[in-house]
């Protein structure tokens, strides 16, 4: 087994953007072994020297070079951290100097910028839209789907509530999302308080395997996680969602991310 590498990933304010790059860096090594601690809102002097001292202090316990991952909108900032000699990935400062050298004049340092709620529109959107996909998850309040930007479609625990979320925080996007039914399997057709929102209707499943694997953490031993009714369910969807031409989307071996980013655009592609 690989020795266990150091990993931080350091911003002045939420990381998210530090942790989205550094996680899919580090996910291309798949034989190494890191421990990653993340220190979001180091937006002091104080707080900066200190975790430099974690860094260095963690080189030393582990013998290995840390790597660290780091949003930090102060130039003293960034000269502090790679003082500890670790291999420092300057995300800010390495493109900040790349857009200075060719716009011609300097970056104006303003901290979390890119995740704040600066942009009240933006930010208003992204709480309506969250606000809509509660209300809209799992087959409720149906007489809100002419608001909807998108419905998903899909058997019990095919991830549609994660990414209904996922894209209402990620994009504004209002998402509801639909559960089939062995009810609805016994009609074989769609329900008809989907059938006017055709176009808006998106269809996720996966390999009966991994439904199976899912249900069972939630009802172990039962019926409803058997292979044998997963694979009849998801046959039974995947028909009466092709007989209307709706788009359907294997989830099995794709995370929430990458999901959402595929249905988004999809959506982008068919507003053109």
């Amino acid at each position: 087994m690989n020795p266990i590498r150091p990993v931080f990933i350091i911003s002045d304010h939420t990381g998210i953007t530090a942790e989205i790059i550094g996680k899919s860096l580090l996910s291309q090594f798949p034989g190494e072994a890191f421990a990653t601690e993340s220190l979001p809102f180091v937006d002091s002097q104080d707080k900066v020297e200190d975790a430099a001292n974690r860094i260095r202090e963690a080189w030393k316990v582990s013998s290995l070079k840390p790597l660290v991952f780091a949003t930090m909108t102060e130039a003293s900032a960034r000269a502090a951290l790679e003082a500890t000699g670790a291999v420092v990935m300057d995300i800010y400062g390495h493109f900040l100097g790349m857009m200075i050298g060719e716009l011609g004049r300097p970056a104006v340092a303003v901290k979390g910028q890119s995740h704040s709620a600066s942009d009240a529109g933006a930010y208003h959107d992204r709480i309506d839209a969250v606000n809509f996909s509660l209300a809209a998850d799992d087959g409720l309040s149906t007489q809100k789907y002419e608001q909807a930007d998108l419905i998903l479609v899909g058997v019990s625990r095919s991830g549609k509530t994660p990414t209904s979320l996922y894209m209402a925080m990620q994009y504004g996007l209002k998402v509801a999302n639909y559960p089939l039914t062995p009810e609805n399997f016994e009609h074989h057709s769609l329900p008809e308080s989907l059938m006017p929102y055709l176009k808006k209707l998106r269809g996720l499943t996966l390999k009966p395997e991994r439904l199976a694997a899912i249900r069972s953490e939630r009802r172990p031993n039962s019926t409803y996680a058997s292979l044998a009714t997963c694979k009849q369910e998801l046959d039974q969807a995947y028909n009466m969602l092709t007989d209307v031409g709706i788009p359907i989307l294997d989830s099995s071996t794709r995370s929430v991310e990458e999901i959402a980013a595929i249905l988004r655009q999809s959506l982008l592609k068919g507003a053109k």
